[in-house]
C-alpha cells in the first residue's frame, strides 16, 4: 500500500508545494504477505529486515513530469545485509553525507509495474536530511524513468489516493475526466469512482444502441425518467460536435443536506459519457460542473488532442 500523496516521503509534513508531490510504499513488494513479527528494525524506520525475505532501504526516486511538477517516490532498495549494517552505523553520523549504496528496486511502481521491480539502482545522499536520492538506473526502464519527462497525467492518474493536483484520467473507448484535487480514485460497480471530503463522483460510459440517433436524440433517452424538473437547476450547451446536459437537485431522504448534479456529455458517434456529484455544500455546485465540463471524447478522427470540449 501507498500513504496519500499529500505528506513529505521522509518526514510526513504537509507539502506547502504542488510542483513536488510526494507518495510512499509502506512495505517492500515482498515484505507484504510476511508476518508482522518477521519485519525488524535495526533503529531508523527507513531500514528494514525481513526474515527469510531480506534488508531494505527506503530511498527517494525522483521523477519529472510535464507541468514543472516533480513526483518524488518513497520506494523500498533491497540491499545485502552487510549494505543494512554499513548504513545504519553511518545514520546518525556525519558520514551520512558521503553515504552511496548499490540496490534493487523492491516495490512495482505504476506505471512501470513490473519492469521496476528488481531494477539495479544506485542511491546518493544529497541532502542530509532528507532520505538517499536514486541518482543512476542500471536498467532501461529505471534508467528512462530517473531521465526522461514523463506526462504527469499519464503518471499520476495510476495513484488512487488523494493528489494535491487535478490530474486527467483515462475512462477508456476515448473518454477521460477530470479528478480533481484531494480526491480517492476507484473503480467499482462499472463506474470510475472518485471520493474525499463532502464529495464524491461517479462516471460511466455509454454506447448507443440505436443506429443512426443525433447526440440530442441519444441524450433524450438517457434522460428517460431523470428527476429533472426544475428550470432553475438545468443546463444544456451546445458544442461543435455534440451537446452536453446537467441537472442538479438536493434530495430530502437522506437526514441531512447532500446535492446532486448529473451531468451528460454526447458527441456525434453514438457514445455518451455522464457523472454524478454529491456534493454536502451548496456552493460545491461550481465544483460540480467543472467536473461535469471535464468530460472529454477524444475518438472522432478529425477531433483536437484537447478533446471534445473546445474550452
Amino acid at each position: 500500500m501507498n500513504t496519500p500523496l499529500v505528506s513529505c516521503s521522509c518526514c510526513g509534513e504537509p507539502l506547502p508545494d504542488e510542483r513536488r508531490i510526494d507518495v510512499r510504499f509502506n512495505l517492500p513488494d515482498a515484505a507484504l504477505t510476511a508476518p508482522e513479527d518477521a519485519r525488524h528494525s535495526p533503529g531508523p524506520a527507513a531500514l528494514l529486515r525481513v526474515d527469510g525475505v531480506g534488508s531494505f532501504v527506503r530511498c527517494l526516486l525522483p521523477v519529472r513530469l510535464t507541468h514543472e511538477t516533480e513526483l518524488v517516490l518513497g520506494v523500498w532498495l533491497e540491499v545485502a545485509d552487510a549494505t543494512l549494517r554499513d548504513v545504519h552505523a553511518v545514520w546518525d553520523d556525519p558520514a551520512y553525507v558521503e553515504l552511496t549504496l548499490r540496490g534493487t528496486i523492491a516495490n512495482a511502481i505504476r506505471p512501470w509495474g513490473e519492469a521496476l521491480l528488481g531494477a539495479p539502482v544506485t542511491a546518493r545522499v544529497s541532502d542530509p536530511g532528507e532520505l538517499p536520492y536514486l541518482v543512476a538506473g542500471h536498467h532501461p526502464t529505471a534508467a528512462r524513468v530517473l531521465e526522461d519527462i514523463w506526462d504527469r497525467d499519464y503518471v499520476l492518474s495510476r495513484f488512487p489516493q488523494p493528489l494535491p493536483v487535478a490530474v486527467r484520467t483515462d475512462l477508456g473507448s476515448h473518454w477521460s475526466v477530470e479528478r480533481t484535487a484531494g480526491l480517492t480514485a476507484r473503480f467499482a460497480d462499472g463506474a470510475d469512482q472518485f471520493a474525499g471530503l463532502g464529495r464524491s463522483v461517479a462516471v460511466t460510459v455509454f454506447a448507443d444502441d440505436t443506429l443512426g440517433r443525433t447526440p440530442e436524440e441519444f441524450l433524450a433517452a438517457l434522460l428517460a425518467g431523470a428527476p429533472d424538473r426544475l428550470p432553475g437547476q438545468r443546463l444544456t450547451e451546445h458544442l461543435p460536435r455534440g451537446v452536453r446536459h446537467a441537472f442538479w437537485l438536493t434530495p430530502r431522504d437522506h437526514g441531512r443536506e447532500r446535492h446532486e448534479l448529473y451531468g451528460f456529455t454526447v458527441p456525434t458517434g453514438g457514445t455518451a459519457a455522464g457523472v454524478f456529484c454529491t456534493y454536502e455544500s451548496a456552493d460545491d455546485i461550481s465544483w460540480a460542473q467543472q467536473v461535469w465540463r471535464s468530460l472529454r471524447w477524444d475518438g472522432a478522427a478529425d477531433a483536437p488532442p484537447q478533446g471534445l470540449d473546445p474550452a
